[in-house]
């Protein structure tokens, strides 16, 4: 076996802010979380399509916007899920690129009970 070392740089595609959506908060109140997905001006793309790997726990929109002559995407993702409990999903995002066709965002939610001295 002949060790080998690679270096080099390493050019960022996207901004994707945050890197995750979390979910955090009380089962029965409104949940939901942004996250600003904005391509690099050297290697632009479009959105083609997006889907959730599991629609049962979350709901999601993604809107384009322009900012400062830039485009970005803005996706909103709202919690489903009534009872306590915690998830995974991923949100899988299609672009027209060649460079990174795929994009996918994680989710994790964390739903919680009410506090037992705390009303709806």
């Amino acid at each position: 076996m002949i060790p080998l070392t690679m270096m080099g740089n390493v050019e960022q595609f996207v901004d994707i802010m945050p890197k995750r959506i979390v979910l955090r908060g009380i089962a029965g109140d409104p949940i939901k979380a942004t996250l600003k997905i904005i391509p690099k001006d050297k290697y632009p793309f479009t959105i083609k399509k997006a889907k959730a790997a599991n629609t049962k726990n979350i709901s999601f929109t993604l809107e384009k916007t322009k900012r400062s002559e830039k485009t970005e995407y803005v996706l909103t993702v709202k919690n489903l899920k009534k009872s306590k409990g915690r998830y995974a999903d991923t949100i899988n995002i299609k672009t027209d690129s060649k460079i990174r066709p795929e994009i996918k965002i994680y989710v994790i939610g964390n739903i919680l009970d009410r506090p037992k001295n705390e009303k709806q």
